[in-house]
């Protein structure tokens, strides 16, 4: 996953807010995530906003020094399809 990438929650996810995060649960595969940090859960609602990546981690107010380990996460979001390229950036 690159900063400079354009992604969004996936049409088939739905994002339950919890004390701890949220949980994001994906009607397609089944898959059920614990995202476990508010700041992620914020970067992941402002993905489909931002204008890229880099975008949503400064607007969620994730800390640059912190941002390989929210790339990490993105990552892993994307591999069980919770998050995907944005349709109108793919084209």
């Amino acid at each position: 996953m690159e900063l400079d990438e354009h992604w969004a929650l996936s049409p088939s996810v739905a994002l339950r807010p919890e004390p701890f995060g949220a949980l994001a649960y994906h009607f397609g595969n089944r898959k059920l995530i614990f995202l476990k940090r508010p700041e992620l859960v914020a970067v992941v609602r402002g993905l489909a906003a931002a204008d890229d990546v880099r975008s949503a981690l400064v607007a969620a107010g994730v800390p640059e020094a912190g941002w390989s380990a929210y790339l990490a996460a993105l990552e892993g979001l994307a591999s069980s399809d919770m998050i995907r390229i944005r349709q109108e950036a793919a084209a």
